[in-house]
């Protein structure tokens, strides 16, 4: 039998237990051109409370009695497509479930002996894609630059910063609390970090920088990108990568009322979607895998067990409880 968990209810703020249901259905066979997975892991991104709203986006909704859209990886047990064989890890898009049955679209090959499986679907994967390309081909940073990236301690945030370091910039990190700014700074290797749960972030940002931002790395959105724009200086760049701070909005969402910012400094505000970079992942993947051969790049999983417990393990994403990539492990 197949564990599921399947989309049942689209929620109004917050996402709750209602929102899914778990199932059991038997395990189909494969046709041909069809390959069955034995799903390890499970991706669990702030994305995916976009996902379940019935509006447009990048990327459909999902639809009522769906099993839940995830990034995932595993191990192929049966094949009857040529381009896949039985013993092989891929990671693609297979859902909250345990056994995902595909005709191998979006789906490639990983090799767990050079790396843990979570990490294909952490710093390998669409999470370190997202910060490779968002810094170095939206933000175009350059060393020398000051750059800016909330959500620090998160999964995209504290590969970003990572990145830019590598390339020679001052990075300042935005995160809640004082163990992750310590994290942050002291692991992580970013110049300094505000602590914007305990600090006045506007005063911080004049202390730590004073001549401005070159670049700011928005996974936040609401008051904080408000902040952010009051310190550009002369062409920056502001990548909006999310807005986890709006997604659970019940009410319309807080846009920045210090935009004319961008016309005073001629800088710029590009959105971020990492799937428009598809056909340069194994370029992304390469670099990011070198850095971390060589100590520059760390990686770091916070890793739950249970398809069962994706309710409480999701809210994670929004209370802030986990440093690093949030993933679930869905097999015994």
């Amino acid at each position: 039998m197949n564990k599921q968990l399947l989309f049942v209810k689209r929620p109004i703020g917050d996402a709750d237990a209602t929102t899914w249901e778990l199932a059991s259905n038997p395990i189909p066979e494969i046709e041909e051109g069809q390959l069955l997975i034995k799903q390890h892991y499970v991706s669990l991104d702030p994305a995916m409370r976009g996902w379940m709203n019935n509006s447009k986006s990048y990327i459909a909704p999902m639809e009522i009695g769906s099993v839940m859209r995830a990034g995932s990886v595993g191990e192929v047990i049966a094949s009857k497509n040529p381009d896949f064989q039985v013993g092989q890890y891929v990671a693609g898009i297979g859902g909250v479930q345990q056994y995902a049955v595909t005709d191998g679209q979006g789906y490639y090959p990983v090799d767990p002996k050079m790396a843990p499986l979570p990490t294909y679907i952490g710093t390998l994967g669409m999470t370190g894609m997202t910060a490779y390309f968002g810094i170095t081909e939206v933000g175009k940073i350059k060393e020398g630059d000051v750059v800016l990236v909330s959500g620090a301690a998160g999964a995209v945030g504290s590969i970003v910063g990572q990145v830019a370091k590598i390339k020679g910039c001052t990075v300042v990190g935005i995160a809640g609390g004082a163990d992750k700014c310590k994290y942050v700074v002291e692991e992580l290797g970013f110049d300094t970090c505000i602590d914007y749960k305990n600090e006045n972030v506007a005063t911080k940002l004049k202390e730590y920088c004073p001549k401005g931002i070159d670049v700011y790395f928005d996974n936040v959105g609401g008051d904080i990108l408000d902040i952010a724009l009051t310190r550009l200086r002369r062409h920056a760049r502001i990548v909006i990568c999310g807005a986890i701070s709006q997604y659970n909005n019940k009410t319309a969402i807080k846009g920045p009322s210090n935009y004319l910012s961008l016309l005073v400094n001629r800088a710029s505000m590009q959105g971020m979607v990492v799937f428009d970079y598809a056909d340069r992942y194994k370029e992304g993947a390469l670099q990011l895998g070198t850095w971390m051969a060589e100590g520059k790049l760390k990686s770091r999983e916070a890793i739950y067990e249970g398809i069962e417990n994706f309710p409480e393990t999701y809210n994670r994403l929004f209370t802030g409880d986990k440093k690093g990539k949030l993933v679930l492990k869905v097999i015994e």
